[in-house]
């Protein structure tokens, strides 16, 4: 799936407790032109926000730990926040003031029928400006990987990369020195249920930047822990 998309395919981030309508929602949305993440909760949200940009959320009211309108609220104290379409089994007016009151930008009610949650996210994506992008390169012995294109030099010279690749070494650019767990990678790469893709990927950015593979200078495994890049310093 993902070595269709590019740097336009716009992604949402799906955060709701309920597995099926995660899967629902994903399985969905990715057939109608989204790069889709899940989160079981707002734990695992943060984290993967942490990992990459998305261009909305989805994210249910009703969730154990806290809600959706506590997450709301606090994405929007901490500014630039991607818009966020709430879900919720609520309905009453005094619920949608309160979502939007939140920080959301739009609210529909469960149950709902897949093609408005389709047309919404349209429109919300539409209305949105999208942020510039800032220039973010990392470098790395003889590589250099801009960030916002997807893009791998070596000495000038353009290495190619698969879009699940370039997903793999944008996750861990943005973390570089901190390694990131496998399943953490997973979610963000759209791939949950699939925790080995990842290893699959790994391999092969490491058969493309690593002198000896076997042997890995910049990418390479933390015990208990994931993967990590090492970058030189800035």
């Amino acid at each position: 799936m993902t070595e269709t998309l590019t740097e336009s395919t716009p992604h949402i981030l799906v955060v709701d407790d309920d597995e099926r309508l995660r899967t629902l929602l994903k399985q969905y949305l990715s057939e109608n032109g989204f790069f889709v993440s899940t989160a079981a909760q707002t734990q695992e949200a943060e984290e993967l926000l942490s990992l990459l940009a998305v261009d909305a959320i989805v994210l249910d009211v009703m969730m154990p730990g806290e809600t959706g309108l506590d997450y709301a609220a606090r994405l929007k104290e901490r500014g630039n926040s991607p818009p966020i379409l709430l879900l919720t089994a609520r309905a009453e007016t005094d619920d949608r003031i309160a979502g939007l009151e939140s920080g959301a930008a739009d609210y529909l009610a469960k149950p709902f029928a897949p093609r408005e949650l389709l047309l919404r996210l349209q429109n919300l994506l539409t209305r949105t400006p999208a942020a510039p992008v800032a220039a973010e390169r990392i470098v790395f012995g003889p590589y250099q990987f801009d960030l916002a294109q997807g893009r791998l030099l070596q000495d000038e010279t353009p290495i190619y990369l698969t879009s699940s690749e370039s997903d793999c070494l944008r996750i861990l650019a943005r973390t570089a020195g901190t390694p990131v767990s496998r399943e953490a990678m997973a979610r963000a790469m759209g791939d949950v249920q699939n925790v080995r893709s990842v290893d699959v990927q790994i391999n092969r950015l490491r058969k493309k930047i690593e002198p000896q593979p076997g042997k890995p200078m910049y990418l390479q495994t933390i015990r208990h822990a994931g993967y990590v890049l090492y970058a030189d310093p800035a």
